[in-house]
């Protein structure tokens, strides 16, 4: 799953499948929630459920009322003792109103004595059943999401309802109706009975009545669409082959479906309808990604199909649901929002959890990065594949580097049998850092004993629980070696090898030496087993040497006839560690010219920004670098130009900078080339560049010119915002309100309100925020106080908990704004203006406490009281 840290940048993200990456132009500026919590503090041993009985089916019958949120069920469980005979059947139902309960024989039914306590269904069976015989139990039950008493989400799933009703009056504009589920963790418990546990395995029917304006998705095939004739339709969709509970799902809404097709089976994407035209451009790499998967894991595509829908408020980022995926409405681009990011990562890390995840699943939470940290490598194969590995190391270089920050405060083992919720297993070290550690562990075995591991770890134990020790044994046979030193030190244990690297030269025996000191505190981190390897570059050509470093410190001499130009440890830039390399200048800039990866020439950057000066030998290379071959380093190129700018090159770099920015094939490089030259270089040409680069195809080039415009011409930036207002995409009407919340005032707040009611969901997280900002260049009070209420009413109705925190944010600000003034004011006599400002200093108060004390999400309270 990509979740919400992983989606909302920092926040989301962290976590893929619950979604790691962001939607760019809504949620730039989403904070990081960096959550402490020391290696197995206040938590419990955790051990994989006992397993009581097996479900073998599910089948079920539902509907909806609307009205009430409700969803009238008949389930009908095919069951079994896993071992023991036993004559009590015990489900998870939470919230559930029991209606009846039976157990089917043949075409007879007779009823069951139960008891409904603590969302726990206990069924007492008519004999004791062994696990040589199945048994069928009916339940009648009725779902209430919207009445759980305990419901509460998570940093990475913000809800844990289980059924969300999407609009379901139809008030809200510009909104579907719809119905989702989100079973992960443990939540479908909530909309059926069941044992939600990651290890069961079972079959399932579902039989959804809608009205008949609805489509509806569920994992499997569709077998039947039947017109009730009373303005409904029940639609039955099965699935054969088993998976866990937690996978199954429905979405029900106004969709259009545009079908595709890989090797005879359906793969379907599921949008509204105004994005059905553009469908297939976001999509449209899917059936590539199943045959790729399918020939690089040596398993073929088990399911029955694939379909991803698209949903509105969703509480994740996106959920691999068995042959049907969830994403968030930010997946939903234009032609042109797609130049300033494609989610395609996101795609891909939900597919390859149809092998990791699905195919086999995690006996145990302690035991999530076998989801996780696989899908987040399968964005690096994908990557590497379609784009090439330059692509690939720039997606593991922000992974590696979003692990490093959440360690700084978490230090837990990467599988973690102590923890205090199942929630937490969800953070940077099941996504980002596990998805390293599988890199390392390719490197060091090599890609055939890799691929052909995981290919018998698919195989052994398809539709089975696992868990890490599965994985190692794979291994294990394939390549013959006891492998436990690696999953040990890093799947077992916590934090990563802390290195310092010194270089040396022996002229007397010509010899190269490497000195490694791993630094990290072995009291609570592990002295780690690394093999390296290390390449010696002379006279431009590199000779590649191994090592194995197994000590505190450790010396390693190469034979080298001269002086090497310089020596590039960790050749493969595989290890997941902290390293302190300790070139000289000299051989930094020759790093950057000869070592080949993406990575090298990254480090080399990073190595020679710590004394960059304007003149330098060094500031040549970044110059250079504003052409290389890897957009990300052209962006990092971009950003040092402030330092490398002097008199003597400040023409040439302006006007590298304005090719850069009408010409780069990367849409972020471009628009760090404009805003560079926004906020860094001055000329009577740049208000005319700045107008063409504004008509760019992409929104985030738009936006910076338009910056660059106002900071020149403020009048001229208002008119052509004028000119846009009419323009309702999200993406515009960001870029406006942007100009408007930093140069424009009263008479612009109409639109500001309106841009606010008009955005929903994620979009509206950035819209919040400015409009909180623009009130600060107000001076009527009914542009401030008419604001200010529209903020506290988008708090009040907004579904996503990061909305209405922005909205807590907003008014936040205001509160000190006003403060201000109104000191402001009464240091120079303005009674009056003292007086409305503390007023309105105390209606944003008490916007902010109403907000509070009726907030119910349990993250955002911690916020809120502090907490996190």
């Amino acid at each position: 799953m990509k979740n919400t840290l992983i989606i909302l940048s920092g926040i989301l993200f962290l976590f893929a499948c619950k979604t790691r990456k962001n939607n760019e132009t809504v949620v730039r500026n989403m904070p990081d929630l960096e959550i402490s919590a020391p290696r197995e503090a206040n938590g419990e041993y955790r051990a994989a459920y006992t397993i009581l009985h097996d479900i073998v089916h599910t089948d079920l019958d539902i509907r909806f009322d609307w009205g009430k949120q409700y969803l009238m069920g008949k389930a009908t469980l095919t069951m079994k003792s896993h071992f023991y005979p036993r004559n009590e059947v015990l489900l998870d139902a939470r919230g559930m109103q029991i209606n009846d309960v039976r157990m089917i024989k043949g075409k007879d039914s007779i009823q069951l004595k139960y008891a409904w306590a603590h969302d726990t269904l206990s069924i007492t069976t008519d004999k004791f059943y062994g696990p040589e015989e199945s048994f069928r139990v009916y339940i009648d039950y009725v779902a209430k999401p919207e009445e759980l008493d305990d419901a509460e989400g998570s940093s990475a799933i913000s809800s844990d309802k289980g059924l969300y009703f999407i609009n379901p009056q139809g008030k809200e504009k510009n909104k579907p109706r719809q119905i989702w589920t989100q079973g992960e963790t443990e939540s479908n418990s909530v909309w059926f009975p069941t044992i939600d546990a990651p290890n069961q395995k079972m079959t399932q029917e579902l039989r959804i009545t809608v009205e008949k304006e609805f489509t509806t998705l569920s994992n499997g095939k569709l077998l039947a669409s039947k017109d009730n004739g009373d303005g409904t339709r029940t639609d039955t969709w099965r699935q054969d082959l088993p998976h866990a509970p937690y996978l199954t799902m429905m979405a029900i809404g106004p969709y259009a479906v545009v079908k595709d097709t890989w090797r005879g089976k359906e793969v379907n994407y599921y949008v509204e309808p105004e994005y059905e035209r553009v469908a297939r451009k976001i999509f449209g790499n899917t059936p590539e990604m199943l045959e790729f998967y399918s020939k690089i894991l040596g398993v073929d595509y088990p399911w029955e199909k694939y379909s991803q829908v698209v949903v509105r408020d969703y509480v994740s980022g996106a959920m691999e649901n068995t042959s049907a995926t969830i994403h968030g409405e930010f997946l939903q681009k234009d032609e042109r929002e797609l130049l300033d990011g494609t989610n395609e990562d996101v795609i891909a890390h939900e597919l390859f959890h149809h092998w990791f995840g699905d195919y086999i699943t995690c006996e145990s939470w302690s035991n999530l990065p076998l989801n996780e940290s696989f899908a987040t490598y399968g964005e690096y194969l994908w990557n590497e594949y379609k784009y090439g590995r330059e692509e690939a190391d720039v997606d593991r270089l922000g992974n590696m580097n979003a692990y490093f920050r959440e360690a700084k405060n978490k230090k837990v083992d990467l599988i973690r049998f102590y923890y205090e919720d199942k929630e937490d297993m969800f953070d940077r070290h099941s996504y980002q850092k596990g998805g390293t550690i599988l890199h390392m562990l390719r490197k060091y075995v090599g890609d055939a004993a890799f691929f052909a591991s995981l290919k018998l770890f698919l195989e052994t134990n398809r539709f089975k629980p696992v868990e890490v020790h599965h994985l190692r044994l794979s291994f294990e046979q394939v390549t013959g070696e006891d492998l436990n030193w690696f999953f040990n030190q890093w799947f077992l244990d916590n934090g990563h090898p802390e290195l310092e690297i010194t270089y040396g030269y022996d002229e007397a025996s010509r010899q190269a030496m490497v000195t490694v000191k791993q630094l990290q505190d072995l009291a609570e981190h592990p002295l780690y087993v690394l093999p390296v390897e290390v390449d010696l570059y002379t006279g431009g050509k590199a000779q590649r040497e191994k090592i194995r470093i197994t000590k505190q410190e450790e010396t390693f001499r190469f034979d080298a006839r001269s002086r090497p130009d310089f020596i590039n440890f960790d050749a493969e830039k595989c290890l997941t560690a902290a390293k302190d390399d300790q070139h000289s200048t000299e051989e930094w800039m020759a790093m950057y010219r000869m070592a080949p990866l993406f990575q090298d020439r990254w480090d080399a950057l990073q190595g020679l920004s710590a004394d960059l000066k304007a003149g330098s030998p060094q500031a040549a290379v970044f110059i250079d670098a504003l052409k290389d071959k890897s957009w990300r380093i052209r962006e990092l190129a971009i950003s040092k130009m402030k330092v490398v700018t002097n008199a003597e090159n400040k023409a040439q770099v302006k006007n590298i900078l304005m090719e850069i920015g009408s010409k780069d094939p990367k849409a972020d490089v471009r628009s760090g080339a404009v805003s560079t030259l926004n906020e860094q270089f001055d000329g009577d040409d740049l208000i005319v560049y700045f107008q063409n680069a504004s008509r760019d195809s992409s929104y985030a080039v738009m936006g910076d010119a338009l910056e660059g415009i106002a900071a020149r011409d403020k009048d001229l930036a208002l008119q052509l915002c004028r000119e846009l207002e009419s323009d309702q995409h999200t993406a515009v009407r960001i870029i406006i309100s942007r100009i408007y919340s930093n140069y424009g005032g009263d008479k612009q707040a109409r639109y500001m309100q309106k841009a606010l009611e008009n955005s929903v969901g994620n979009r509206a997280y950035a819209q919040v925020q400015l409009y909180g900002r623009f009130l600060k260049r107000c001076t009527e009070q009914t542009s401030i106080s008419s604001g200010m209420e529209n903020i506290h009413q988008t708090a009040r109705s907004a579904a996503q908990w990061f909305v209405r925190m922005a909205a807590v944010q907003a008014l936040t600000e205001l509160i000190t704004y006003c403060e201000t003034e109104a000191a402001s004011s009464a240091r120079s006599k303005d009674v009056a203006g003292e007086s409305r400002w503390k007023t309105n200093m105390d209606t944003a108060r008490k916007y902010v406490d109403d907000i509070k004390k009726n907030e119910t999400n349990e993250m955002l309270l911690k916020l809120f009281n502090g907490q996190q």
